[in-house]
């Protein structure tokens, strides 16, 4: 049967046929410029989808904290992806990239960074640079206010806002670079242990929950969170908002982790974002339902939404290692895994009377150990070692730089709203408003 071509088909062929895309052998190379065009295209359409996760955790976080809390939220997650965007344009990408050899694989040249080409620029030698520093810039931005935004939720309630906008400062520019830079600036975990994490279960994730270890441990837990050594529930604000944020983060992370692949200039190139983007969903709905039947058995068959909510990051989080080299099969194990590591987690963190308001260790640490470990089941160039050896020294790292960090701002300016501002709700202790003013009442802490 001859097939039928309506206006749009005409249209789509046309446009393909503009870009070689057809009408060419399978296994023609493409031309320089071509693959500098597709792989600049997919780091700025991974980077706007990364953003869009910054979204997400605001709204994540927004339902999981309560009422009285979820305009202050808001307002650390807006701050926080500025602050950590102008810190990583000061000091944080060059320090994480520039130079790392020069140093003996610790890190880079703590200078602002400035693109290799502008419009002004007679030519852009498309051959040597494979795609444009800029969008380069902007995807590696992204990924350190997703680090940030980790933090935010496991110490909201009472953390003093001025505070965490500083701790963001020093993670952005100086933290955060630093770690990344053994790894993906090409420093000594690359070089000298084979260390490997594709899109960041350790260098994002783990990063961000080691943080944030340090930042709850050092705050203390809401007050009334544990009474009698035993954990009071204190409820959302929002589960359907959570429930948006969730899915909105779902959706970034194919941004996340396909433009990690780097480029989108030849068909293999194409064909393992495509296994990336398959791996990286399976991997989220494997969590699901991982956590689901966890939740059931510990709440003696009732499910816990918000365990769920967490076991579909946690699942993600986990493939984030290593999204290309897995089966879809082996992605599905690897993100149940994480779902019931998250679920679980959470379990313990309350044993230990830690109060992670969002779940975020769990979630971000314990599921990134675990899906950084679990790399060479599937990549034959990762080695137990190697991996144990990135995991130990970025924990070491940041969590001590963090803890002294939390400690220092804990005697300075202090880190903890009081009792009384507590009481009354961050949004009117620090904002002097409310995100619903209709459901809170008019009230201010005592001078």
């Amino acid at each position: 049967m001859m097939p039928v071509f309506t206006r749009p088909r005409l249209l789509a062929l046309g446009v393909l046929s503009l870009f070689g895309l057809i009408a060419a052998p399978a296994n023609a190379a493409v031309s320089p410029e071509t693959a500098y065009v597709f792989n600049t295209l997919l780091f700025l359409i991974g980077g706007f989808l990364v953003m869009w996760m910054a979204a997400g955790f605001a709204m994540l976080e927004a339902g999981f904290v309560r009422t009285k809390h979820a305009a202050v939220i808001c307002l650390k997650n807006i701050g926080l992806y500025s602050i950590a965007g102008l810190m990583f344009f000061l000091i944080g990408y060059n320090l994480m990239y520039l130079n790392v050899d020069a140093t003996g694989g610790i890190f880079g040249t703590p200078i602002p960074w400035g693109p290799s080409e502008t419009a002004a620029d007679e030519t852009i030698d498309v051959a040597a640079n494979g795609y444009a520093s800029a969008s380069d810039w902007f995807f590696q931005m992204v990924f350190v206010a997703t680090t940030a935004s980790i933090v935010s939720g496991a110490v909201a309630e009472r953390v003093r806002i001025g505070a965490f906008f500083i701790f963001v400062a020093v993670l952005a520019g100086v933290i955060y670079p630093i770690q990344g830079a053994w790894e993906w600036g090409g420093g000594w975990l690359d070089s000298q242990f084979g260390f490997s994490d594709f899109a960041g279960s350790t260098l994002v994730h783990s990063t961000g929950g080691w943080a944030a270890l340090a930042g709850i441990i050092l705050l203390g837990a809401r007050n009334g969170r544990f009474v009698n050594g035993k954990p009071v529930p204190m409820h959302g604000s929002s589960l359907p908002l959570a429930t948006l944020g969730t899915f909105v983060l779902w959706f970034g992370w194919f941004g996340f982790n396909g433009a990690s692949q780097l480029a989108l200039g030849s068909a293999a190139d194409a064909t393992a974002v495509a296994q990336i983007f398959a791996n990286t969903n399976m991997a989220a709905a494997a969590g699901v339902v991982a956590a689901y039947l966890a939740s059931m058995g510990l709440g003696r068959g009732k499910a816990n939404l918000g365990s769920v909510l967490n076991g579909a990051l946690a699942g993600l989080v986990a493939i984030t290692a290593e999204p290309l080299t897995p089966t879809i099969f082996e992605a599905i194990l690897i993100g149940a895994a994480g779902g019931v590591i998250a679920t679980f987690g959470a379990v313990l963190l309350e044993r230990l009377r830690l109060d992670d308001v969002v779940g975020a260790i769990p979630v971000h640490l314990f599921a990134g150990i675990w899906g950084t470990l679990a790399v060479p089941m599937t990549n034959p160039d990762a080695t137990f070692l190697g991996q144990s050896v990135g995991i130990i020294a970025v924990g070491a790292f940041v969590f001590s730089l963090s803890f002294a960090l939390w400690l220092t701002l804990k005697f300075v300016i202090g880190i903890r709203l009081n009792s009384d501002e507590e009481a009354i709700g961050g949004d009117l202790s620090e904002l002097g408003h409310s995100a619903y003013p209709e459901f809170v009442p008019e009230t201010r802490p005592a001078e």
